[in-house]
């Protein structure tokens, strides 16, 4: 099995890439769009602002390639920034455009809370997905983010979280599927949703 995780230019790839490994899998960073086109599934992390990851993408290509690879139907996980990179713009820092594959804004979190949202939080389940197998109804995972997704479609919301107002954590349509926190930081219980990612492209993939 081919996993890339996708290297924008921001964040620990190799705290992810380790996460995989503890489970078994052998994914490979990459920045190239070829590796990417001809990946069986595709982590894109990020921690830092949404407008570098996006001119990360954009200056190796990357931006076209992962829409072309979300188009043919193949898994994708986002995880934090690239939650984020995947919906239609941004207010962080300036306005700026995502990769627009989900609708809605990201937004600065309200003047009156404390940014960034960082530690330990709980998932609101909103609706039963792979993703969440095994991973009971408020868990706790870690978060560390200042700006986070809105968005009008509800069909997307798998999991919310309540820091002052309540924002999407998990979503999630089709082969697209995405994280706010980091579940690589997230001890047993993040664990477990990679594991989940994991046993999906097993029992989802062609020839495995």
């Amino acid at each position: 099995m081919h996993i890339a995780i996708v290297d924008a230019g921001i964040g620990n790839l190799r705290s992810v890439q380790k996460a995989f490994e503890f489970l078994g899998a052998a994914p490979l960073i990459t920045h190239d769009p070829d590796t990417v086109l001809g990946a069986d599934a595709i982590v894109l992390p990020g921690v830092g602002a949404f407008g570098d990851g996006m001119h990360g993408l954009r200056q190796h290509g990357l931006d076209r390639a992962l829409r072309q690879f979300i188009d043919s139907g193949r898994p994708f996980l986002g995880i934090c920034v690239g939650l984020q990179l995947l919906f239609t713009e941004s207010e962080e820092m300036g306005l700026h455009r995502g990769l627009g594959v989900l609708p809605g804004r990201v937004v600065r979190f309200s003047p009156s809370l404390t940014v960034p949202h960082m530690g330990w939080n709980q998932l609101h389940r909103r609706r039963d997905h792979p993703l969440l197998k095994e991973v009971p109804d408020g868990a706790f995972v870690y978060f560390a983010h200042s700006y986070h997704a809105t968005t009008d479609d509800e069909t997307i919301l798998i999991a919310t979280t309540d820091y002052g107002e309540h924002f999407p954590s998990i979503v999630a349509r089709d082969n697209i599927w995405a994280v706010q926190f980091h579940p690589e930081k997230s001890g047993r219980v993040g664990l477990t949703i990679l594991r989940n990612f994991l046993e999906y492209l097993d029992d989802h993939l062609p020839g495995h």
